[in-house]
């Protein structure tokens, strides 16, 4: 298992994101108060582009059915909203992320 360099900080201020591709996996990074977190970047409801949703505070938004996961540990915070019902989806693949001096290193497996 090796750490991977992805990014640089700079590419990622504090409270955005960026999608980014690992070995086929496509890896969402988000800067919460100047940590990083990373997790799988397709919603687990219908693949929707997480990076292209909105993050508040540790809490990122899928655009398509509104899912929400806590970046910080992949875990679903609330399922996807449709009419008036809440599905059940499964947690996101979080990443180990380490940052060595200005270059975000992903752990991969």
């Amino acid at each position: 298992m090796a750490f991977v360099k992805v990014s640089d900080t700079s590419e990622i201020p504090a409270g955005k994101m960026k999608a980014v591709q690992v070995e086929g996996k496509q890896i969402l990074i988000a800067n919460v108060d100047g940590r990083y977190y990373a997790m799988g970047n397709k919603c687990t409801h219908a693949g929707g582009d997480l990076s292209s949703g909105t993050l508040s505070g540790n809490i990122v938004t899928c655009p398509r059915h509104g899912a929400q996961f806590d970046v910080t540990s992949g875990k679903v915070v609330s399922g996807p909203k449709l009419l008036f019902i809440r599905l059940k989806i499964k947690d996101e693949e979080p990443c180990e992320v380490r940052v060595d001096g200005k270059d975000i290193l992903l752990k991969i497996d």
